[in-house]
């Protein structure tokens, strides 16, 4: 399996391959090679900045003779009119790399954003906002290091690091006893090592759950904050849990208050605006 830097530079060479083709016309057209320059990335918008790193290996993947002045660092709160980094190097590096970091930064941004105002909601509060596998395709390592950068934590990076028994699992294995023993024979078959969550849609599930054991987390899925609530008194600590469906951030705080050590948020990585910000010659 590929490593997380491994990943994360097959998406900058695949980016650019996309972007570039045979060549960025326009800018060689009318910019000498030889020609040198500078860029500032300038901040446009309130918010959390996050992808300078991501920034760098893209600067440095297309050309390493590009230097990189980085003023603002990742999980800083900036707002306009704040200048992020200076770059310096060829002008035809500068500006066939352009987008790709403008891309990157401003949807990592945007995400770190978005969680540190869901962060922010929940102090007081022992409950911590995990986000899910509802992210870009092929953008998913940059968008869960975005919510890290913004305060929250990263539930399973995919399919392959934790085992989470959801509705359609339970159904088809044929219940949640048959689905919580095949997922335990499993990880003792294949030696595996993985946390197992399982997901609850109501009371009698939750009990089966409780009776049978062997789980690390429970989801209560689409509860109410009072169904919640009386969820959370009866698991009794005696597993994590996690609220999830059709919470929003008006309602965030209400989950919390009820005891549960996790909330899960799509909304994180899945309707997320960008933060405006521009890399300008200077």
């Amino acid at each position: 399996m590929k490593s997380v830097d491994e990943l994360i530079d097959c998406l900058i060479d695949l980016a650019f391959a996309e972007d570039i083709g045979d060549g960025d016309h326009t800018t060689l057209c009318c910019i000498p090679a030889d020609a040198m320059g500078k860029s500032r990335l300038l901040i446009k918008e309130t918010g959390v900045l996050a992808g300078v790193e991501v920034a760098k290996e893209i600067f440095n993947r297309f050309d390493p003779t590009m230097k990189v002045e980085v003023l603002i660092e990742d999980g800083t709160e900036v707002k306009p009119g704040d200048v992020a980094m200076v770059v310096e190097g060829k002008i035809q590096s500068l500006l066939q790399t352009e987008r790709l970091m403008l891309n990157v930064m401003q949807r990592m941004s945007g995400i770190a954003t978005m969680t540190r105002r869901y962060v922010k909601q929940l102090e007081g509060t022992r409950t911590r906002v995990l986000d899910t596998r509802k992210t870009t395709p092929g953008l998913r390592m940059l968008e869960k290091a975005a919510v890290k950068i913004g305060g929250g934590v990263n539930h399973r990076i995919g399919l392959f690091d934790m085992i989470l028994l959801k509705d359609n699992h339970v159904d088809f294995a044929g219940g949640i006893d048959k689905a919580i023993l095949r997922a335990k024979e499993y990880c003792q078959e294949k030696g595996k090592d993985l946390k197992i969550e399982i997901e609850v849609r109501n009371f009698d599930e939750l009990n089966q759950v409780l009776a049978i054991g062997g789980v690390d987390r429970i989801m209560l899925d689409n509860f109410s904050p009072a169904d919640t609530r009386k969820a959370v008194e009866i698991i009794g600590g005696r597993y994590e849990t996690e609220s999830s469906g059709g919470i929003t951030f008006d309602t965030l705080r209400d989950y919390a208050e009820c005891g549960v050590d996790f909330i899960s948020v799509g909304a994180l990585t899945h309707s997320v605006k960008g933060l405006d910000m521009s890399f300008k010659a200077c």
